[in-house]
């Protein structure tokens, strides 16, 4: 189950709370999120590193991002984590009110594990008492939260005004890289096109200029020449890779692969 402590479309604390086995998924991060690790571990990828989280680990994922996540329950208990979502409204109104502004481009990694911080331990414990579900945070006390949440960060890494503050939206980029690092991630054209700094039509443009092809037969053959690799070199099944390549469902893998390769993914390994 998940309890959320504010009663809105996208709250901005929120708590995950989950008892089955392994929950893997992807998402885009459209916020700044702060969260704590509390029970259980969290795997995350964003497509070029891996990142680990055990329980008493905070972390900061930065916004604009792709990521897949594993949150692994531990033995006969549930995985618990907190969040607080920075968002974009939220740092502007900090900025104009107090006068912090970043001083140039963060250039890190799009995760950022933090150093436990006796002040980041003390903020999430004092949201303990919201965690049952049903339980709303007044507004005015939401703000003081998500403020409190911001100077903390501040006055422990500093140099998060440059994550915080940097209010610019992505810019032009090499779009046959940052394809070839987010093919597996499986999000609309428009995600691909926001993110690598274009326009849906100029992404369309472009990608058939560099690819000759276009965007939507571009992915389902570069996630199926990677599928064809990970059956037969590495030994995987369908349903270990599937998921991770960006299908929604085995079946429609399946035959997706039959239709390109002539032959079932079980037959590779066989």
């Amino acid at each position: 189950m998940s309890a959320k402590l504010i009663h809105h479309d996208k709250p901005k604390i929120a708590y995950s709370c989950y008892s089955a086995r392994n929950r893997e998924g992807e998402q885009f991060v459209p916020e700044h999120t702060f969260s704590y690790q509390i029970a259980g571990i969290l795997t995350m990828n964003d497509g070029v590193k891996e990142y680990t989280f055990n329980p008493g680990d905070f972390r900061l994922v930065r916004r604009n991002n792709l990521v897949k996540f594993n949150k692994q329950p531990p033995p006969n208990g549930e995985f618990k984590s907190v969040s607080v979502y920075l968002d974009q409204q939220t740092l502007r109104n900090f900025s104009i009110a107090y006068g912090v502004k970043a001083m140039g481009h963060f250039n890190g990694d799009s995760i950022v594990a933090l150093a436990t911080q006796p002040l980041y331990k003390s903020f999430m414990e004092s949201l303990t008492p919201y965690q049952q579900e049903g339980i709303e945070i007044d507004t005015q006390l939401q703000d003081l939260k998500l403020r409190e949440a911001i100077w903390i960060l501040l006055q422990s890494k500093p140099e998060m005004k440059d994550v915080l503050f940097d209010f610019s939206e992505p810019g032009k980029i090499d779009l046959e890289g940052f394809m070839e690092k987010n093919f597996h991630f499986n999000v609309q054209l428009k995600r691909f096109a926001y993110l690598s700094g274009r326009s849906l039509a100029t992404f369309k443009r472009d990608f058939e200029k560099i690819f000759n092809i276009t965007p939507s037969r571009w992915l389902q053959q570069r996630r199926l020449q990677e599928a064809y690799y990970l059956i037969k070199e590495k030994g995987k099944s369908a349903s270990d890779i599937y998921l991770n390549l960006g299908f929604e469902d085995l079946s429609h893998f399946s035959f997706a692969f039959k239709n390109k390769y002539g032959v079932a993914p079980s037959r590779l390994l066989q």
